[in-house]
């Protein structure tokens, strides 16, 4: 028996297949060549040693290994030779079947692989040949008769004469490369050097794995290979918007899939597993920036800030805590960070996956790849799209260029808002000429949070808020207040509620954290601070979602803050909100505007029960239940959980609507009950609900209103163009956020002086 060898060896990967891999086997040692008499070694005789310092060259046969090569007549070995003649028999004794690998190759296809690694094919076949005469049962009557009487007797057969090592053939590999090289096991048993017992390899445990279930081994294969190249097309045709999820977007052929494939094919094996593995690190990295875009959309109308937006995970976290727990909080994150590490650890398996696949069948990927770009080239000349969508795509290029540009325009807008923000149209006003109309009148700037456009016009929200509104300017012009109203544009959308109260009381455009942090370290005159500059009021905060240190109060000019802690509240929290908006302007009376004061007060107040996930949502209680807030416990059990309405749009739309109305009506009963004829408030949303609520394409709006019973007040404000009442007209005017600082100061005597 005889097989071919081939002297190209094949790398040991996990996709080199069974048949061209070097079986790991241990075979009888064939005796050496026929060595002339001259250089032949003396034969020793049995039951001596070898000279001291001597030792068998490699491959020299062992006494027993020569009695069970020849096996005498009738004896055991005889018969198990026989018996095992046309079939590979075990390496070593093995205590598993499974463990066993084959003696010597068999005529089979899976035999064919070469059983030491050689330089030529020469010696590989001279090798194959040794070793299949060496498996041969002795049929001679010469050899019968040689081994009969020793195998016999039982006893052990003199050691053969064998060649020196420089008599054997040349090109036949010596010492441990005879073995396969350094480090190469060849025990498939997985024992070691001494024959001990060890653990078989990972990599061996699924080689006769997929030897035993080729069908299976196939399927999952080509299962991998399929599933890692839909997950890399996903990743490079992935929108960043939930609205781009269409079916012609996934259909498009990548331009960045034809390029990488290129380069790949035409690398080396170790650089191009380097380049594959950081590919698909870099894919991982752009489908999580691509999530966090379609969040950030989602929740803040904008896609997410490489440079700024990593301080709002905080934020986020806290707000989760109080919404859902700290144990669910802590859940939560733990498996998004493990989600985090697995889609790039996948994502990076999966492009070296398939760049191991085009390495071993070059030929098809080279025309692959040309067709491709041959394609790609061609529908992006002709303009071919598919259900409205370009069949050419460039869309991950696009979007790292994308990123790059509001990167640096990021870095540049720090270095220019910093600048810009030194200029005040009322840095230099004396005192005495700030807001000399408003001298002696009580104002409460008073924020009620998420307060939007869609809240008035949204047909979902619109009928139950309009009511509101109706019913509570009622209230107001029979107490003797009138009102007038209008719309500005927020900087921020659907949180950030921070960036929306300080645009409107800086006059600076506050978009984004680095903004917030230049303009609160600075000196910037905000409408807060300017009451108190000049001399006329005391300044005051209330502040109920304030929950730790607060240090921007000093840029706001606020004497006093009355923080959650600070308001004494005993009752329950309401999601997110610390304290119903209620008991926050009970206890704004209570604790300061009830009281006495030398001068009178500019008070700026932040209402939170319209704060998402709108869920549950306090009630209205009599003015004299309100208490310390424990009151409010049985409303609080009995209200709806934040999981009851967060995935459902329309739910939260309704909820939301009854939040707005809610705080709303809690300020004007607030104020028909403790206002007075100096009494003046301005109240404004800081910022629409996040986009599930407010809707994909909704403006940036919100509402802004100015009370007063004296109509020297509003007669300040008749060329404004606002509507009167708590409701603004649909085509009423609408300003920047930011314009409101210097319109409201010069309509009320303040002289602008650089």
């Amino acid at each position: 028996m005889s097989f071919n060898t081939s002297s190209r060896q094949l790398p040991d990967t996990d996709e080199t297949p069974d048949e061209a891999r070097p079986q790991e086997t241990r075979t009888p040692d064939a005796p050496a060549e026929p060595t002339p008499p001259e250089s032949a070694a003396p034969a020793t005789p049995a039951g001596t040693d070898a000279p001291a310092g001597s030792e068998a060259p490699a491959g020299s046969p062992t006494p027993t290994e020569s009695a069970d090569r020849s096996g005498a007549p009738g004896s055991p070995e005889r018969a198990k030779a026989a018996a095992t003649a046309d079939s590979p028999g075990p390496a070593a004794p093995t205590d598993s079947p499974d463990l066993a690998a084959p003696l010597v190759p068999t005529d089979s296809t899976e035999s064919a692989a070469p059983l030491v690694p050689t330089d030529s094919t020469e010696s590989a076949k001279a090798d194959t040949d040794t070793v299949a005469d060496a498996s041969e049962p002795a049929s001679s009557p010469e050899a019968t008769e040689a081994a009969g009487p020793s195998a016999d007797a039982g006893s052990p057969r003199p050691a053969e004469p064998a060649a020196p090592a420089e008599a054997a053939e040349p090109g036949a590999p010596a010492g441990p490369e005879a073995s396969g090289g350094p480090g190469v096991s060849v025990d498939p048993g997985g024992s070691g050097g001494d024959g001990s017992p060890g653990v078989a390899p990972v990599e061996g445990r699924w080689r006769r794995w997929r030897a035993k279930h080729p069908a299976a081994a196939r399927v999952l294969t080509w299962t991998t290979t399929v599933l890692a190249a839909a997950l890399v097309l996903f990743a490079l045709l992935m929108p960043n918007s939930s609205a781009g999820f269409r079916p012609g977007e996934f259909v498009r052929i990548p331009v960045e899939a034809v390029f990488g494939a290129a380069v790949l094919i035409v690398l080396p094996r170790r650089p191009r597993l380097v380049v594959a593995a950081l590919g698909g690190l870099v894919l991982g990295v752009l489908t999580v920036l691509n999530l966090l875009d379609i969040g950030f959309t989602e929740y803040l109308g904008r896609g997410f800030n490489l440079v700024l937006d990593w301080s709002l995970f905080s934020d986020a976290y806290s707000y989760l805590q109080d919404t859902m727990g700290k144990q669910a909080t802590l859940g939560i994150a733990v498996a998004l960070v493990v989600l985090v590490v697995v889609l790039l650890a996948v994502m990076a398996l999966a492009v070296v996956r398939l760049a191991d696949l085009m390495s071993r069948h070059t030929a098809t990927a080279t025309r692959s790849t040309l067709v491709a770009g041959t394609v790609w080239i061609a529908c992006s000349a002709l303009g071919v799209q598919f259900t409205g969508v370009p069949v050419a795509s460039a869309s991950t290029a696009k979007s790292v260029e994308d990123r790059t540009k509001r990167v640096q325009a990021t870095l540049r807008d720090e270095a220019a808002f910093a600048k810009f923000a030194k200029k005040d149209a009322f840095a230099n006003t004396p005192p005495d000429q700030l807001l000399t109309d408003l001298r002696g009148k009580d104002m409460m700037i008073t924020f009620i949070e998420s307060y939007g456009r869609s809240a008035i016009e949204d047909p979902v929200m619109a009928p139950g808020v309009d009511a509101t509104l109706t019913a509570e300017n009622q209230k107001l012009v029979k107490a003797g207040f009138a009102a007038k109203s209008g719309w500005l544009t927020s900087a921020t959308y659907g949180g950030s509620s921070w960036l929306g109260h300080s645009t409107f009381l800086s006059g600076l455009w506050i978009s984004n954290q680095q903004r917030y942090r230049t303009v609160t370290a600075g000196d910037h005159l905000t409408l807060t601070k300017a009451f108190k500059k000049s001399g006329g009021w005391d300044t005051v905060g209330v502040m109920p979602g304030v929950q730790k240190a607060w240090p921007e109060s000093k840029f706001y000019g606020l004497d006093k803050v009355y923080d959650s802690h600070k308001l004494q509240y005993k009752g329950p929290k309401f999601s997110w909100s610390t304290m119903p908006d209620q008991y926050a302007l009970t206890a704004f009376e209570r604790l300061v505007h009830g009281k006495k004061h030398d001068k009178p007060l500019m008070s700026e107040i932040i209402l939170t029960s319209s704060h998402q996930p709108w869920a549950p949502i306090p009630k209205l209680v009599p003015q004299d239940q309100v208490g310390d807030g424990s009151i409010y416990d049985s409303i609080e059990k009995a209200g709806k959980r934040p999981a009851d309405i967060i995935t459902d749009s329309t739910k939260s739309k309704q909820e939301y609507g009854k939040s707005i109305q809610y705080s709303v009506s809690s300020l004007i009963n607030y104020l028909v009950k403790y206002g007075n004829k100096d009494t003046v408030l301005i109240f404004l949303g800081d910022h629409q609900p996040i986009a599930r609520v407010s809707g994909n394409h909704a403006s940036r709006d919100v509402p802004v209103s100015i009370v007063a019973k004296d109509p020297k007040v509003l007669d300040r404000i008749a060329d404004w163009g606002w509507t009167d009442g708590l409701q603004p007209e649909h085509n009423a005017p609408v300003w920047k956020m930011s314009s409101f600082r210097d319109r409201f100061m010069t309509a009320y005597g303040s002289t602008p002086a650089p």
